[in-house]
C-alpha cells in the first residue's frame, strides 16, 4: 500500500505527518506505520550509507561500490538460473 502524506517540519526537523486528503489510495487515512514513519528520519540507528558484509562484518561502502555489487550479484544469478523472477517488496517494521 502507498500512503499520501505531508511532513510537518519545524526548524529543519521533521516532527510529524498529516495525511493527504486528496491522495486517492489512502483518502486521508494513515495506517500505524504511516503515522510513525517520520520517527525514522532522525532515528540514531538509521542507515545513511551502504554497508557491505566482508569477512563476517559490515563495513561502510560507497554508493557506487554497493550498486556495482548488486549488479554483479544479479548478473551472477542470471548466469546460474535459466529463469529468474525478482520481486521487490517494502519491508515492514
Amino acid at each position: 500500500m502507498q500512503c499520501g502524506m505531508n511532513l510537518l517540519v519545524e526548524k529543519n526537523h521533521v516532527v510529524g505527518v498529516e495525511p493527504r486528503y486528496d491522495f486517492p489510495v489512502n483518502e486521508g487515512r494513515l495506517c500505524p506505520k504511516g503515522v510513525t514513519a517520520y520517527l525514522q528520519t532522525h532515528h540514531p540507528d538509521r542507515l545513511e550509507y551502504p554497508l557491505i558484509k566482508r569477512n563476517g562484518n559490515f563495513e561502510r561502502a560507497s554508493w557506487d561500490e554497493a550498486l556495482d555489487l548488486i549488479v554483479a550479484k544479479f548478473k551472477g544469478c542470471r548466469k546460474n538460473t535459466a529463469r529468474i523472477r525478482s520481486l521487490f517488496i517494502q519491508a515492514r517494521r
